[in-house]
């Protein structure tokens, strides 16, 4: 993980495990001196927060020690993969601030595997296996006890290779037959006990077309396109600590007698992002797509970047969160509020602030002049000087919040409430008089006096009240839509909690059903802002005061605003569980 030292006084931030890795193989030589990394996603789904962290340090690395982090996608699924994943992911890893070297495919290699692959099978090291997948994994055995040898792993190699063409060439269905390398079925390692490496996939592949009707399993492309590639540190998730041997044995294997000690890809294994309250597997995310439990992989209740993205989160904050969850060699969960908090500190130094009302109920200030507006200076930022200030149009009608009236108070309510003064942030101090409601007993009019030599900037401003509300004019208003957002589901761990449900023999559908937050959206159509707004963009961030952070949605029109809430002021979501 990435700490802090004191050095000279000075604090200065310390390696984590990988950047100790890094710098000393350059220390040694390794690779020529070169550092050349790669992100390599499959192209079957939009990218979630924690392939973020993957890029992080995939891009990172690269450009500390002056190398080159090439793109490369694990095109060997053309049943689950297309064009539009491929486009997204390059719009993610762009939008957070990295660019590659180079842009590569799994299915440009896709040549040289197949001519690996017949080696292999001329030199007795893979054999074509008939039977079924069912049959091939109940002979693999325990880790502590070996497995069954295929009856079909000591075919004639001419034998096979026949078949393997046969395969290629559309003659053979699919799960027929795999392609398997005859490695070592009593390895203590089970990946070592004769991996598939090719199957039959008769679906046409968005680059290839048919060209191809067997396709190299996970195992067998990955390495060795980091060899194609000449990837000096090829940086995994945990999970591939135990297929790391595997990808080390087929370079070996591939390399045909080449000394490679000092200039090969070497794998090394980090954690990976795991959140609380949040869903990141592709094949879930897929099923909440497909069945319209959102409303598409850029739901900002999603953990997709695309969906960060959309509601309002910054690359920034991103790298915010992970330089502090750091790298390490053991999973952890981490706490959701930690990347709330991540964005908040980055919104918080550049976000403008602008009053909104988002609950509205009218407040009349009943001794101001009808037909009177002043115009109020309001800060747009008090944490940065530079972002100067703009006009507020104030009036005799204004909409405040609703929450901020109380008719019947207690003692420490500081509000608005009848006898009670409060200042109107940038205006005046009023005094309420009353309300006004309807036949159900709603209150639909707040009533107050304001004191005229209490307006901001004057001598009598310095006059103290406890309570200080926001508000905007009724008649310089924009009435804009506003989406409440928060967490997508109701359970900690929704993971294992899936797990469990489908362990009782719900599906997966009627089991995130059931862990569905009830209140992770609330629409409010009818809100009010400072007409300053009219003009915002989509993904244009601002500080609701005393609300939370908000950026424009891509449904805002024109003449419809709409804004998604990023995150509140406050985390507020801990103390109420």
């Amino acid at each position: 993980m990435s700490n802090t030292e004191v050095e000279n006084g000075k604090e200065k931030k310390s390696l984590n495990f990988i950047e100790a890795i890094v710098e000393e193989d350059l220390k040694n030589g390794k690779n020529g001196g070169r550092v050349q990394t790669r992100f390599p996603p499959e192209p079957n789904g939009y990218l979630h927060i924690g392939h973020a962290k993957a890029i992080c340090l995939d891009f990172g690395i690269a450009a500390k020690y002056g190398g080159v982090c090439n793109l490369r996608f694990d095109d060997t699924n053309p049943t689950k993969e297309n064009m539009e994943y491929v486009d997204a992911i390059k719009e993610d890893i762009q939008w957070l601030g990295y660019d590659w070297g180079n842009e590569y495919y799994a299915s440009d290699y896709f040549q040289q595997l197949w001519d690996f692959a017949v080696r292999l099978i001329k030199e007795g090291k893979a054999y074509i296996d008939e039977q079924s997948s069912e049959d091939i994994a109940a002979q693999k055995g325990t880790p502590t006890h070996p497995g069954v040898e295929s009856p079909y792993r000591n075919r004639p190699a001419e034998e096979s290779l026949a078949l393997f063409q046969k395969m290629n060439a559309g003659e053979i269905g699919e799960g027929k037959m795999v392609l398997r390398a005859k490695i070592d079925m009593a390895n203590p390692n089970m990946h070592f006990r004769d991996p598939i490496i090719y199957r039959v996939v008769d679906t046409p592949h968005h680059r290839t077309g048919t060209k191809w009707h067997v396709y190299p399993m996970y195992d067998f492309a990955h390495g060795q396109s980091d060899f194609f590639e000449g990837v000096t540190h090829s940086l995994c998730t945990l999970e591939f600590v135990v297929h790391r041997p595997l990808y080390d044995f087929f370079i070996d294997e591939l390399k045909e007698g080449r000394d490679l000690d000092d200039n090969r890809p070497h794998q090394t294994e980090f954690n990976k992002l795991n959140l609380n309250y949040t869903l990141m597997s592709k094949r879930n995310l897929l099923t909440l797509v497909n069945e319209g439990l959102v409303e598409g992989w850029d739901d900002p209740r999603m953990p997709t970047i695309c969906a960060f993205r959309r509601r309002g989160y910054t690359p920034s904050s991103i790298h915010k969160f992970i330089d502090k969850i750091g790298y390490t060699t053991y999973d952890a969960l981490n706490d959701f509020a930690l990347l709330e908090s991540a964005v908040r500190e980055d919104l918080n130094a550049t976000a403008n602030r602008v009053s909104a009302v988002i609950n509205p109920v009218k407040l009349i200030i009943t001794n101001y002049p009808e037909g009177q507006v002043e115009e109020m200076e309001a800060v747009n930022n008090p944490e940065d000087e530079s972002a100067g200030s703009h006009q507020v149009a104030f009036s005799r009608e204004l909409w405040m919040e609703r929450e901020d009236f109380m008719e019947e108070a207690p003692k420490k309510y500081f509000r608005m409430t009848p006898g009670n003064e409060v200042r109107l942030k940038n205006a005046y101090i009023v005094k309420c008089t009353g309300c006004r409601k309807d036949d159900e007993g709603r209150v639909t009019e707040v009533y107050a006096e304001y004191d005229p030599d209490t307006r901001s900037g004057l001598p009598g401003a310095n006059r103290k009240v406890k309570g200080t509300i926001h508000w905007v004019s009724c008649q310089h208003a924009l009435q804009v839509e506003v989406r409440l957002y928060d967490r997508l589901w109701k359970v900690e761990n929704p993971r294992d909690e899936l797990s469990r449900l489908q362990a009782e023999g719900k599906t997966a559908l009627e089991a995130m059903k059931e862990m569905m937050n009830p209140d992770c959206l609330e629409v409010r159509p009818v809100c009010y802002v400072e007409s300053c707004l009219a003009d915002a963009q989509p993904l244009d961030h601002f500080q609701f005061q005393r609300i939370g952070y908000f950026t424009v949605d891509k449904d805002s029109t024109p003449g419809h605003l709409v804004f998604n809430r990023t995150v509140s002021l406050k985390d507020t979501w801990s103390k109420n569980q």
